[in-house]
């Protein structure tokens, strides 16, 4: 596929990332390691990057790509293990982290991984594969409104009663272990479609999230690595949907606002214990970016610094 491994806002998340070619810096999601290599060229014989990812195969695909480069660390696992992850390498601070969230295009291209409601195959939805509840088993399990509340709050999903109820239903017929067959249940479930949107895309967004923790994996991330950061350091965060995007906004601006304090309290500014402020403006693809890269078109990325 064209657009299988193209990497988005590429350099502008370097640009964002380092600032000093001698620096220590954190890839969390290595993917196929389109921002690492990046990251590397920018750092001299001093320099150090550590790649993170969750996903066994990317862990592979890094330790080829890098094989001999002794600036280079690489740990298997989540990134919400970034504190530790330093500590094993004696990481005491770094100047730099890159969340670039969600999906990869592997992952998502690849049937087997069951990431994907346009490819037929086992219902996974696992970022690592050696671990956890798969999708399939998840919906074994889950309630009838467990289902309902994860369809509404990770995916949205305005049918989110209605798809749950249908799950509950076919799952008492068959197992629901395809995406083809999740896909069909959605489909039946959904009386009105969205242009350009595939009725079954929330519903495969929210039972991944689900399934991966991604939303408490990125929260638990970003308050560590304000403590990990230089001062100067950089988090660089790119995400795909807008609850992703909406966490890592909230955090910033509860970082760079300080301590809740009464409004009328004689204190200096640089009592107000802020830790982060913002790097220039939110930044979204270029159409030219969109035009090569279909699925760069509902980033935005977000910089901040620490204090």
């Amino acid at each position: 596929m064209p657009n299988a491994h193209r990497t988005v806002l590429l350099e502008e998340a370097v640009r964002g990332l380092v600032t000093k070619r001698n620096g220590t810096y954190v890839d969390c999601t290595y993917g196929r390691g389109g921002h690492s290599v990046a990251i590397a060229r920018e750092l001299n014989f001093d320099g150090r990057l550590l790649l993170v990812d969750r996903d066994l195969t990317a862990i592979h695909h890094a330790r080829t790509r890098f094989d001999g480069d002794s600036r280079v660390l690489i740990e298997h696992g989540p990134f919400s293990q970034i504190r530790q992850f330093a500590h094993n390498h004696r990481l005491e601070k770094i100047d730099g982290v890159l969340l670039d969230l969600g999906v990869s295009s592997p992952q998502l291209d690849e049937a087997s991984r069951g990431f994907s409601f346009q490819k037929a195959g086992p219902l996974d939805m696992r970022m690592n594969q050696t671990e956890g509840q798969t999708a399939a088993d998840w919906l074994i399990s889950a309630s009838e409104i467990e289902i309902t509340d994860v369809l509404k709050r990770f995916g949205e999903e305005r049918f989110a009663k209605r798809i749950a109820r249908n799950i509950v239903k076919a799952r008492s017929e068959a197992p629901i272990d395809t995406t083809d067959r999740l896909v069909e249940i959605v489909e039946m479930s959904v009386p009105r479609r969205e242009k350009k949107k595939h009725p079954a895309t929330r519903t495969f967004q929210a039972i991944r999230i689900c399934v991966n923790r991604e939303l408490e994996e990125l929260y638990s991330c970003l308050e560590d690595v304000v403590e990990l950061l230089h001062s100067g350091g950089r988090i660089v965060v790119i995400s795909f949907h807008s609850l992703e995007d909406r966490l890592v906004k909230r955090f910033f601006r509860r970082m760079t606002a300080g301590d809740p304090l009464p409004s009328r309290l004689p204190i200096t500014d640089d009592q107000l214990n802020r830790k982060l402020k913002l790097v220039g403006k939110p930044t979204k693809p270029s159409e030219t970016e969109i035009l090569v890269n279909r699925r760069a078109r509902s980033s935005i990325m977000r910089v901040a610094e620490k204090l």
